[in-house]
């Protein structure tokens, strides 16, 4: 996948701050997931976080704008990623996607979870067999309409 240019400003920064994206999210008052979002261009930042970023990363001014605008979301290329660990999230939809639409509609009717009111968090689980990662994604649930 190529990144585009912003996002190659906006993470050479953060590394070269030597922050985290927890630490920016203690900065902006957004979760870490959406800063990243934000950093691969799948968010659009309000004026005010925009300028408190391209001040925490010591970036041009000018890269505002960039930051405002809309995104094209969902663009990843290729299709399949090959980034294993974002492919893992692939598999696991091509696994448990269906099952998971027929448990969901079960529980709720014809419809769908919004990724738009939708809330995303990462977090590490200790074991003793091997740190486990733990994805809660809540959204709202949208029902189809009927006309």
């Amino acid at each position: 996948m190529a990144l585009s240019a912003l996002s190659q400003t906006l993470l050479a920064a953060k590394r070269a701050k030597g922050l985290s994206f927890t630490d920016l999210e203690t900065l902006l008052g957004r979760d870490e997931v959406w800063v990243a979002s934000l950093f691969y261009g799948q968010s659009t930042a309000s004026s005010e976080e925009a300028e408190t970023l391209i001040s925490a990363l010591g970036l041009d001014p000018s890269l505002k704008p960039d930051l405002l605008t809309p995104p094209v979301k969902g663009c990843l290329d290729p299709i399949v990623p090959t980034d294993p660990l974002v492919y893992r999230f692939y598999e696991i939809m091509q696994v448990y996607g269906l099952p998971l639409k027929d448990v969901i509609q079960e529980k709720f009717g014809d419809g769908i979870m919004s990724a738009i009111d939708f809330t995303l968090e990462v977090d590490k689980v200790t074991d003793p067999a091997g740190d486990r990662v733990k994805v809660t994604m809540c959204g709202k649930f949208l029902p189809y309409k009927k006309w």
